[in-house]
């Protein structure tokens, strides 16, 4: 039996027209909200053995199979296709570009109706709950009433989380993996500093950059740098790079790129510029600021006692951006109101960016996790 997807293609679809506007969280609207999204395997009859995944801040919805390049496969191909984790010879599985985002999904630099010119900052602040409405609408539009399981890593987790809260009966099973229902202190301020880094840089324009030709790729690089350190263990960073120095042959006592982290985390930051827009990294990281879905805990508890999501709460030792004491956090408000959790910290070595990776352990707790749920919902396609 093949494990890989192969081809798969990115559909569209609007899903929100001027007749029937998305209301956002703060009372704006938008219209038309148009989405990028890919399916895997097939929905089954009865509905039932639908699987969505909720990308986290870069993401976008290729996240399995390729799209003709065999070695350049979606961002989670590790976890979703034929036997994998997320098995698509049993489940359907959506995989949707965020609201806001600018890989095929209405965001800011999608053009406003209004005025034909690209929405840059004037496109409205939204909330984790709004992606949530987005999702919601596209996957009634394929049919689904109740999801088999909502899964995501970080920003991902964090939608689960809401989903649930909001629409308890949605979501048979939801996965949270490496996520958090509050930012800290440092976390925003990671967040604050990449934010500054853009719209500071002198082609930032107010954020209307895009008829200008030029983008501010400086501050996006720089952003990408320092968020990218915070994907990665103390750990993964002294065994993949420790102080070697790039080019032996090259002169010192200079401000160039001289250690291979230097050159490791460039290469990020450029490779990065190719695919995301600066003005959806400030809308993203600004969603993630204002979560808190426990801020008011006993109106959260009353929620969640409604709520009939069974939950698989996971963490790695390693991940200091959002660490395990974030997801123990989740659980304990989660088993307060009575809800159905299990909660597991895998140990790896490669910090938050543990999510992505090919891990046996943490994909096996998936599986296992997942295999239960198709039992209970009869995930089987036919």
């Amino acid at each position: 039996m093949s494990h890989e997807l192969g081809h798969v293609v990115t559909e569209w679809v609007v899903l929100f027209t001027e007749d029937d506007p998305l209301v956002l969280d703060s009372g704006e609207t938008i219209a038309p909200v148009e989405v990028a999204f890919e399916t895997y395997g097939t929905l089954n009859a009865a509905a039932s053995n639908a699987v969505f995944i909720c990308h986290a801040l870069t993401g976008d919805a290729h996240a399995a199979g390729h799209h003709g390049d065999p070695e350049r496969p979606g961002w989670w191909d590790v976890m979703i296709g034929p036997g994998k984790a997320v098995d698509t010879d049993r489940f359907f599985v959506v995989t949707p570009n965020l609201l806001g985002g600018c890989q095929g999904t209405t965001g800011p630099s999608s053009v406003n109706p209004a005025t034909g010119e690209p929405y840059g900052l004037r496109f409205p602040l939204f909330t984790v709950a709004d992606l949530v409405r987005v999702h919601r609408r596209l996957a009634r539009h394929l049919g689904i009433a109740r999801l088999a399981a909502a899964m995501g890593g970080s920003l991902g987790g964090m939608q689960v989380l809401q989903w649930a809260i909001d629409h308890p009966d949605d979501l048979h099973a939801g996965i949270m993996v490496c996520a958090t229902a509050r930012l800290t202190a440092q976390n925003i301020a990671f967040s604050a500093v990449a934010r500054e880094a853009i719209m500071r840089d002198e082609h930032f324009h107010d954020g209307d950059y895009y008829a200008k030709g030029e983008r501010p790729e400086v501050g996006l690089t720089i952003a990408r740098m320092m968020a990218h350190i915070t994907y990665l263990s103390e750990e993964s960073m002294r065994e993949k790079f420790g102080r070697r120095i790039q080019d032996a042959l090259t002169p010192r006592f200079r401000f160039g790129v001289d250690f291979e982290v230097e050159s490791y985390l460039a290469h990020q930051g450029e490779a990065f510029l190719k695919r995301f827009d600066a003005n959806s990294y400030l809308y993203l990281t600004r969603v993630m600021d204002y979560f808190d879905p426990f801020g008011d805990l006993p109106v959260a508890i009353a929620r969640l006692r409604d709520v009939t999501t069974r939950f698989l709460v996971l963490s790695f030792d390693t991940d200091w951006r959002f660490d395990t004491a974030h997801s123990r956090d989740v659980v304990r408000v989660l088993s307060s109101a009575h809800v159905a959790v299990t909660s597991r910290e895998i140990a790896s070595p490669y910090g938050h960016d543990s999510f992505l990776l090919d891990l046996p352990e943490y994909l096996a707790t998936v599986a296992a996790f997942l295999d239960r749920v198709a039992q209970e919902v009869g995930g089987r396609a036919s």
